[in-house]
């Protein structure tokens, strides 16, 4: 009873959205307050009932009802608690209801809080949102139904894939859906914007704490797959490129340039044709990454589902969604002037020249995730693109990235000498060229470009550690507003990522070597020994457990206990590592193959600086949390200017 009312709540909601998708539209082209009105309560009543719905399949997944299909398919008995809730979202179409949970409680957050919006914007931005539901609804009842029965219902479930029993999975895909869902609120605002015909410092002072939500989940989220990866997978690394990780990787870096080119409409009333066309890609490109997950044209990981009907589907849906958003832009955006003017040397030029360089690297991210599936849909030939390509093509446009980085908040709106900003980052950049000379020196002589990219790394901590000083020269610390802090946060952030991997990557020792109980090896200054071998029972799995006692200079360290865990219910076997880390480094140990005879495949890694990684990207989402809790952010936002629509093009 509980899943058909689960259904029946999502029938209502598809119903509407319908309703919050048209009348409000119409309502703002006639200025009729009342349908205008209608979007607001629209959205609440979709939110509330996307709730029943998403609370209705959580309610069969905890109590194990396997007369629901879905549960049978990703669910088991035996599995822990926390794993009976993650597989909610483990699975196509539970991840989908979830999709559509986040996308119905953003609408329901923008009809809460934009309050201070103009009502004609507002209802339409509202309706935008509702559209977009329309087509997940749809797709939900119409092809990928989480509440269809099983008849007669089995015993017991198939349980849910090995890989996705780990605390990181449990909460890598809501804080993934977090950032994909919310560009859909910036995208909403700039349709809502060209049918209107407006842009200004208002609308970008109300896009701005979107996006910059949106941004802080992505990044949290990539930043958790990335440590599951390298936790669960056993290989040591933290990004591969692959397809689907380069899927979230694209719309992080549009919503970046988005975050930067907003930033220049509100100050200075200029980018703004170039800033409604990064909403509309931020988007797309998040839709892109939900149609390469669940059309079967990839072979992934982190693929869900293999069935090309439903990829279908969402292609169309992102071609409607893309290519309408972009023909209205095309139609309209030329009627959006911009008002100032700068220099090129200037924080505006600054911001553009940043915005250039994130675009450049989405655009051959995407070109390298796409382009072995075109070939292979025009000639059937197979090719690989991976790691050499983007190493080759992605890391060198980050150089000039990270070197404007730290110059342009030293630069003036409008017009600037660039001389002096350098001379204030002075002292920055002899300390990055000493860190780089260092690195080159005493760590690796053989590796420059690893050397100068962790002077990179030094240069934008250092640097915006000198403009954190600059600005709390002509005020204090509790003065500095809350967005300029978070930015500076960010951006020192963004160096302790680039340290971590370019050490990790770079300076990583590695050993592999067939052990037997008693056995003793040296490695990059430790001594390891394989004291024993146990099996242990787990909740839903067996497994093997390698003890291997660690010592430095004789003395005991630490002991690191690897696994390979056998799953009973899907005869599948999934590694986990061990590893003993502190601020400087990992030591990682996985355990392979074996046998008492012929001993025990142990895998051992050092990987120096490994947690700056994840540490750095916590920060940085920090920073824009920050940023967020700027007043200015959220209350008080600038009055739309009065003055008639320019005609000129930009």
């Amino acid at each position: 009873m509980v899943a058909e009312l689960g259904h029946f709540a999502l029938i209502l909601a598809l119903a509407v959205a319908l309703v919050q998708g048209t009348l409000p539209l119409v309502g703002a082209a006639r200025g009729d307050d009342r349908l205008m009105a209608l979007g607001r309560t629209a959205a609440l009543t979709q939110a509330a009932l996307v709730i029943v719905s998403f609370a209705a399949l959580t309610q069969a997944y905890v109590t194990s009802d396997f007369s629901v299909a879905n549960v049978v398919a990703n669910s088991h008995s035996a599995k822990p608690l926390l794993y009976k809730i993650s597989g909610v979202w483990g699975n196509h179409e539970g991840s989908m209801l979830l999709w559509a949970l986040i996308l119905a409680v953003f609408g329901a957050a923008v009809a809460l809080f934009g309050a201070n919006l103009p009502d004609t914007l507002r209802a339409r931005v509202l309706a935008i949102q509702a559209l977009i539901g329309v087509g997940f609804l749809a797709f939900l009842l119409f092809t990928s139904n989480p509440f269809e029965r099983v008849f007669p219902a089995p015993a017991d479930g198939n349980g849910l894939n090995p890989l996705l029993q780990d605390p990181g999975l449990a909460f890598h895909p809501p804080l993934l859906y977090l950032g994909y869902v919310g560009f859909s609120v910036t995208y909403a605002f700039a349709v809502a914007a060209l049918l209107e015909g407006r842009v200004d410092a208002a609308w970008a002072r109300w896009v701005r704490p979107w996006t910059l939500a949106a941004w802080c989940f992505l990044t949290l989220g990539i930043a958790l797959g990335s440590w599951w990866a390298y936790y669960i997978l056993g290989w040591g690394g933290f990004w591969f490129w692959d397809p689907v990780e380069n899927a979230s990787l694209m719309p992080w870096l549009a919503g970046t340039a988005l975050l930067h080119s907003a930033i220049v409409v509100e100050k200075r009333d200029a980018l703004k044709s170039w800033t409604v066309l990064l909403a509309i890609l931020a988007f797309s490109l998040s839709l892109l990454g939900t149609f390469l997950v669940r059309s079967g044209v990839l072979t992934s990981v982190h693929a869900f589902a293999q069935d090309p009907a439903r990829g279908l589907y969402i292609l169309g849906f992102l071609i409607f969604v893309t290519g309408g958003g972009l023909a209205l832009y095309a139609w309209r955006a030329p009627k959006l002037a911009s008002q100032g003017l700068f220099q090129p040397v200037s924080r505006e030029g600054a911001l553009i020249l940043n915005n250039l360089l994130l675009c450049t690297l989405a655009a051959t991210v995407l070109l390298g995730t796409l382009y072995p599936l075109f070939l292979d849909l025009l000639t059937g030939a197979k090719v690989s693109v991976g790691p050499p390509f983007f190493n080759a093509t992605f890391v060198p446009v980050c150089a000039p990235l990270f070197a404007a980085l730290c110059v342009g908040p030293f630069l003036g709106w409008k017009r600037a000498e660039l001389w002096p900003a350098l001379m204030r980052l002075r002292l920055a950049f002899i300390v990055a060229v000493a860190a780089a000379i260092v690195a080159l020196t005493l760590i690796d002589s053989r590796s420059m470009l690893a050397a100068l990219a962790f002077g990179f790394g030094v240069w934008l901590i250092v640097g915006s550690l000198a403009q954190l000083a600059d600005r709390v020269r002509t005020r204090t610390l509790r003065n500095l507003p809350r967005a300029t802090l978070g930015m500076i946060v960010s951006h020192a952030a963004l160096g302790v990522v680039v340290l971590g991997s370019v050490a990790t990557s770079s300076w990583n020792v590695e050993l592999m070597q067939v052990m037997k109980p008693g056995d003793r090896i040296s490695f990059a200054g430790y001594a390891v020994q394989l004291d024993r071998m146990d099996e242990v029972q787990g909740p839903n799995y067996i497994a093997e457990r390698a003890t291997l006692s660690v010592s430095v200079g004789g003395k005991p360290y630490t002991v690191l206990q690897p696994e390979r865990r056998l799953f009973t219910v899907q005869r599948r076997q999934v590694a986990e590592t061990a590893i003993q880390t502190n601020f400087l480094r990992d030591l990682y140990a996985t355990l392979g193959e074996g046998d008492p005879k012929q001993g025990w495949v142990i895998r051992l890694y050092l990987n120096p600086l490994a947690p700056w990684i994840w540490l750095g990207a916590a920060l940085c989402a920090l920073g824009g949390f920050i940023s967020l809790s700027d007043r200015r952010l959220r209350v008080g936002a600038p009055q739309r200017t009065r003055r008639p629509l320019a005609q000129p093009a930009e």
